[in-house]
């Protein structure tokens, strides 16, 4: 009885006074509509434009936090901020948890605390034994031991090399690497490409919190060097043409539960800036702290903060691709997070023979769904070692085989046709982008726990992705013409020089807010009176076939 109390004395001692990590979740955003009304105080002309693209609209989550509610939980004496998230309404602070405690009554604008420490939290949602031990850690090179030179098969078995052959390298594309640090990328040879062509557009190092993101752990420039190197007759990344920002979050030295925090801010800068597709090599499961880790049930996409974030991410439009993890040959053996959101594209990893590596991290998720989806090489795959500047096949790890995705994935998004979107609202160009790769995969009919759909065929990928767009390019609507265009208050819009018979338009702002929506007749005048001077995109549609212009109404 005197061991227990004692237990108890020092668990209470403990839950009372030791500094721990928690989110402070506020109820609302006060400036929500200033903000919407000026939205390039929020983010970039190009986020903008990649928003119109696809018709998703600006909104609330797009709003930074309220400056009023940070300062005032910054000006607590016992209270420190590490991070924050706009897309969550959120700050990340550290404090003993009495005082944490307090802010919930002495501020009215919080609505809810969720503390990292489990044990803390007395609503949490699962009570189940916790799995933390043995498996590897989210950097680890699971085993040590490239015309395309020396990356040929990494390239060919995926028919990357059919979507360069096409013109498709990645141009125009912009990749964010979120990862651990990128030494010597400003001085490799394999670099100089796109140092020289001004490809790297820039980036932050959030663990420092400064502008050197060409330091720390070397994981990053492997996973860069994948996508981006290029030695001439040696070596050529899969997406030798995209742009870059490289985003320093991981902490190599520590595993902590601010690192999900780091991430999700490094995902919102990238979408404010417009990117493209976001590569993450990373995966969490297990911290310093074992009352912070997660179990087998946390991995259902909507439980970590991190895959909470992720799938923002994905519905303001990014392509979020992310290693499966390294976990398939110990007791965990499971992906981690942010790979278990669903809307993140989880890639797995196989040997040059296409054979699955054994520490390639199992799914499903906790709730059933299909993870990793895809795979590609990761088992000693070509890459430019950091240091030497060299090309070396010695490390192995999902780390490599989800950049190698990553880049072709940019690769194919690069196919831009505004006639390639789906009928229904809910589908986007990016929805229809994955389930093509999906669909072109060797395991698609059967698909297993550790290869997911398997190997896709990038080249079976860009025709059904395109397909759509085929057939209508055969018909009448290829050949359509909106005039006058720029125009003040109507236009016309004809098939090759002749009007067109019934059709429909639908007209959407730069936020994808829709502004008319009509059926016309042959012959028939639209007028745009109702519409503010500006950009708009125009949609007009017969049948099933649909075509979209860009519209600039003076």
């Amino acid at each position: 009885m005197k061991k227990l109390l004692l237990l108890l004395s020092l668990t209470t001692f403990f839950q009372v006074t030791a500094q721990e990590d928690a989110w402070i979740f506020f109820k609302d955003k006060p400036n929500t509509t200033i903000f919407l009304e000026n939205p390039l105080t929020m983010l970039s002309q190009r986020a903008i434009d990649r928003r119109s693209k696809l018709s998703i609209p600006l909104d609330a989550i797009d709003v930074p936090i309220d400056k009023t509610y940070y300062n005032q939980i910054k000006s607590e004496a016992n209270i420190t901020i590490l991070g924050k998230s706009k897309w969550l309404n959120v700050i990340h602070v550290q404090g003993e948890v009495a005082d944490i405690n307090s802010l919930q009554s002495k501020f009215s604008f919080i609505d809810h605390i969720e503390f990292a420490n489990k044990l803390i939290n007395i609503n949490r949602k699962s009570k189940a034994t916790r799995i933390v031990s043995n498996h590897y850690h989210k950097l680890q090179k699971t085993l040590t031991d490239f015309q395309y030179g020396q990356t040929d098969t990494q390239i060919k078995m995926l028919k990357g090399d059919y979507l360069h052959a096409q013109g498709l390298t990645g141009e125009g594309q912009i990749i964010a690497i979120i990862d651990a640090g990128f030494p010597n990328v400003n001085t490799l040879d394999a670099f100089q490409r796109i140092r020289e062509n001004n490809q790297i557009l820039g980036g932050y190092n959030f663990a420092d919190r400064n502008e050197d993101f060409y330091t720390r752990d070397s994981h990053g420039t492997h996973v860069l060097s994948s996508i981006a190197g290029y030695l001439e007759n040696e070596f050529v990344g899969t997406a030798p043409d995209a742009n870059f920002y490289l985003f320093i979050t991981e902490i190599s030295e520590t595993e902590t539960v601010l690192e999900e925090t780091l991430w999700v801010e490094a995902a919102e800068r990238a979408d404010s800036l417009g990117v493209d597709v976001i590569n993450t090599s990373l995966g969490y499961t297990t911290y310093d702290n074992p009352n912070h880790s997660y179990n087998y049930q946390d991995m259902d996409g909507k439980t970590t903060f991190i895959s909470r974030g992720a799938e923002i991410g994905a519905s303001r439009g990014l392509l979020l691709v992310n290693a499966a993890g390294n976990s398939g040959n110990s007791s965990w053996k499971y992906i981690g997070a942010p790979a278990d959101a669903p809307s993140v594209i989880t890639v797995g990893a196989v040997n040059a023979s296409n054979v699955i590596a054994p520490f390639s991290s199992f799914g499903p998720t906790a709730d059933g769904r299909i993870k990793p989806e895809i795979l590609g090489q990761g088992q000693n795959p070509a890459l430019i070692d950091y240091y030497t500047g060299k090309i070396t096949t010695s490390s192995s790890g999902t780390s490599f085989s989800s950049p190698i995705i990553a880049g072709l994935i940019a690769c194919l998004n690069q196919r831009e046709d505004p006639l390639m979107m789906t009928n229904t609202a809910t589908d986007n160009l990016n929805t229809y982008l994955k389930n093509a790769i999906y669909e072109s995969a060797d395991r698609f009919m059967a698909p297993l726990a550790q290869h997911g759909y398997g190997i896709p065929n990038f080249e079976t990928a860009l025709k059904k992705y395109i397909g759509n767009s085929t057939i209508i390019n055969e018909t009448m609507l290829s050949d359509l013409k909106v005039s006058p265009n720029p125009t003040n208050n109507f236009i016309r819009i004809s098939a090759d020089g002749d009007p067109l018979n019934v059709f429909s338009i639908q007209v959407f702002n730069i936020l994808g807010r829709k502004m008319l929506e009509n059926t016309y007749l042959k012959s028939e005048t639209i007028v745009l009176s109702s519409l503010k001077k500006g950009i708009y995109l125009l949609k007009v549609s017969k049948n099933n076939q649909h075509k979209t212009f860009k519209l600039i109404k003076k």
